[in-house]
Order: C-alpha cells, then sequence, then structure tokens
C-alpha cells in the first residue's frame, strides 16, 4: 500500500511540475545539449526551445535554459537555476492579430515544483514598430525575482 502511495505521489509531483504555457501551446523541443553527468536520474543539460508568438503571426523565439538532472531533475523535484537566453526572429511575414498591450506576458514555465517560474514577456515600442520580448524569472511566493534577463527584438516591418 505505501509503494502505491509513493508512485501515486511522485506521479502527481512530476505532473505538476510539466510546464505551464501563457499561450496554451506547448513549446518545440529543438534539441539539448548534456553539461554535466549524473550517474543516477539523466544528466544536467542546457535546452533550446521554440515559442511561436500566438498573437504575432511570423514571430518565433528561441529560448535556452539550464535544467537541472539526477533524481530529482528527472522526478520533476529540482529548481532549476536562472540561466537563460532568449533570440526573437521574424520567420516569415510579421503580421500582428489583435491589438497589442504595451506588456504582455506571452510565454511561461515551471522551473521548480511549486514557486519558480520562467516567464516571456512581449513589449511593444510603438514609436520604433518594434517588439521586444525579455526573458525572467520569478519566485511566485513571497521572495524577489531574479535579476537575470535577456532581451531581444523583432521590427513589426523590416
Amino acid at each position: 500500500m505505501r509503494l502505491a502511495a509513493l508512485g501515486f505521489a511522485l506521479l502527481s509531483a512530476a505532473t505538476l511540475a510539466s510546464p505551464a504555457f501563457a499561450s496554451g501551446d506547448e513549446p518545440t523541443r529543438i534539441g539539448d545539449v548534456s553539461t554535466t553527468f549524473r550517474l543516477v536520474g539523466r544528466n544536467d543539460r542546457v535546452v533550446v526551445d521554440r515559442y511561436d508568438d500566438p498573437k504575432v503571426e511570423g514571430v518565433s523565439c528561441y529560448m535556452s535554459r539550464a535544467e537541472t538532472g539526477g533524481v530529482k531533475g528527472t522526478l520533476g523535484l529540482a529548481t532549476d537555476p536562472s540561466r537563460f537566453s532568449i533570440a526573437c526572429r521574424a520567420t516569415g511575414r510579421v503580421v500582428v492579430k489583435a491589438d497589442l498591450p504595451e506588456k504582455e506576458v506571452v510565454f511561461g514555465e515551471r522551473a521548480s515544483l511549486f514557486f519558480k517560474e520562467i516567464k516571456v514577456s512581449r513589449l511593444y515600442d510603438k514609436e520604433k514598430q518594434v517588439l521586444v520580448y525579455l526573458v525572467w524569472s520569478t519566485i511566485t511566493i513571497g521572495a524577489q525575482g531574479s535579476p537575470y534577463n535577456s532581451v531581444t527584438a523583432v521590427p513589426i516591418n523590416p
């Protein structure tokens, strides 16, 4: 009975640790590179995912981030470090599908079981007609967010 309860708890934790996306669309995993060998569980790695902006056709963001391996990382219980980078590019004709607010969180993903998230905000520079994408992390309960961030920009009318 205890083994069944433990299995259910681990399955529930892994489910809760799955990514949460602001746009409702899951990213496309482009690939990963192992950075540290772990004897038990998966290796530490850097992953690269593609996110397509749900309100702007023809813009894709490529984000690299560190993922912790080992037993905790494999089970989704580890807190990933706040190390990431972003590059957004026009991958086709850039078409704004809806009115854009000055700033909006467009993508998000959990970086720990309960507290930390990595978010991508879109800022709209109306004067220059440029979309600015900012990746940043936060801890959602009582602590301050990380100062780590990365920024990229895509012109609407290149």
